[in-house]
């Protein structure tokens, strides 16, 4: 039986980001992923501005600006002619909330994903590939996973990154409380299309009753687009996953011909689906990404608040690991977690049924843990920056701040707003007007 400290169940970009922070933590993980690869297509493609913040602390960012680039504007297209632009987020100016970053970027999930495998390895860890989950057990001291072939893993700590049908959380038992966002099914595939213009991202409204949108995006990095169409409830999408299938659907909505349709490279279909786990912990299992919410992809928050699920967890896992911190502080993460996901899905949802746009919220710089029990304001006035805030990017005394800042510890920062005592995350843990009282706070966290 293999024993390591975590198990991290799934190998799509939380489990790989968590993998990263661990190991970089010095901490024992191993992933392990049910499929013989890592999950292809497009999938989530966009990643926020605060995702972008955490690839950088990650050690990923340079690869990841590589391998993408910018959204593209939309162009409305009507019986065969350009009708329109349409911008899919609103602008926002350069600095206004802290970071470098102010629009999502693209980049495939699957490339995504293999970034995060690079940097994973860089670090010395690596994926079991063809472990699929069939029991967990637990209990005082730890866990133990049993798999359909292979050898048992025993760990101290286990965490479920394996998607919104996740094995770990239904063997646990865990509930998912959740709604229909659209009853109408959607066809989403990596295709490529000959004469296809790719500075836009085309967008081709229902032509009538009965029928739904198509949009065909140029994905960057790369020679696809990624088809997304809708269709009325009810409707078999199985056999429009193929080639022939797809060329019929494009034909239908678009000018385009069939024959410019030269290759389908991955096809799902899916309905889009709101669910929040009823908790984010049992026992010495955590859940985390579509394991313990699932979103709409409108707005593209799914990915991201994954991502910032992971980016939360690896510093908590590897303090108590490191007998730094109590065992409580892991029941932090959902104390944390679960009310931003909850605000993230309704975010999405709006988003999806027009109710809201793309706009300050979907950048995600904006959320904090004001709230947490892991905050403490000690200030009598607070500055603009206050405990449980994310520190915002800035230049102090002739350096970047999250130069400062980056790397899996602690650290103390006095701006002109205090001094201020930042987690590993980047937000404000213990924020005063002089350090007194940080030691007391500290010796509380274990850090």
């Amino acid at each position: 039986m293999r024993q390591t400290d975590v198990l991290i169940v799934g190998a799509g970009p939380t489990g790989l980001a968590l993998g990263i922070d661990l190991a970089r933590r010095g901490v024992d993980a191993l992933v392990v992923e049910r499929g013989d690869t890592l999950t292809p297509g497009s999938r989530g493609k966009g990643l926020q501005p605060r995702t972008l913040e955490i690839y950088e602390d990650l050690g990923v960012l340079d690869a990841i600006l590589a391998a993408g680039g910018p959204y593209p504007v939309g162009m409305i297209w009507q019986d065969g002619k350009q009708a329109g632009e349409h911008e899919m987020f609103d602008p926002a100016q350069d600095g206004e909330e802290g970071s470098r970053f102010t629009v999502p970027w693209m980049v495939p999930q699957w490339r995504n994903q293999e970034i995060l495998r690079a940097r994973l390895a860089e670090l010395g860890g690596g994926i079991a590939f063809g472990h699929e989950l069939t029991r967990i057990e637990q209990d005082g001291e730890g866990v133990t996973a049993y798999f359909a072939a292979g050898d048992p893993v025993r760990a101290r700590y286990a965490v479920a990154a394996d998607g919104g049908r996740s094995a770990v959380r239904r063997a646990l038992g865990i509930g998912m409380t959740g709604e229909t966002v659209d009853p109408d099914p959607l066809l989403v595939v990596d295709v490529r299309i000959t004469g296809l213009d790719r500075t836009w991202w085309h967008v081709f409204p229902p032509a009538g009753e009965g029928t739904g949108f198509l949009a065909l995006c140029p994905l960057a990095g790369t020679a696809d687009f990624q088809l997304v169409a809708q269709f009325p409830d009810g409707t078999d999408l199985e056999p429009l996953l193929s080639l022939a299938g797809v060329r019929a659907v494009i034909a239908d909505r678009t000018h385009l011909d069939p024959g410019d349709v030269t290759e389908v490279r991955w096809s799902s279909d899916f309905r889009p689906r709101a669910a929040l786990a009823d908790r984010f912990r049992e026992g010495r299992v955590l859940l985390a990404g579509d394991a313990a919410h699932v979103h709409s992809p409108a707005g593209g928050q799914g990915l991201n608040t994954s991502v910032q699920d992971a980016y939360n967890l690896g510093w908590k896992l590897g303090a108590v690991l490191g007998g730094r911190a109590p065992e409580s502080l892991l029941d932090t993460y959902e104390e944390e977690r679960r009310p931003n996901a909850a605000a993230m899905l309704g975010l999405s949802t709006a988003i999806h049924r027009g109710e809201a746009r793309r706009g300050a919220k979907t950048r995600q710089l904006g959320l904090n843990y004001r709230d947490s029990s892991l905050t403490e304001e000690t200030r009598r006035t607070p500055g603009g920056i206050r405990a449980g805030d994310r520190v915002p990017d800035r230049t102090l005394d002739g350096e970047r701040l999250f130069d400062r800042l980056r790397g899996p510890d602690w650290t103390v920062i006095t701006l002109e707003e205090g001094v201020l005592l930042v987690r590993p995350d980047g937000y404000v843990g213990w924020a005063g007007e002089t350090e007194t009282g940080m030691t007391e706070y500290r010796a509380r966290v274990g850090c």
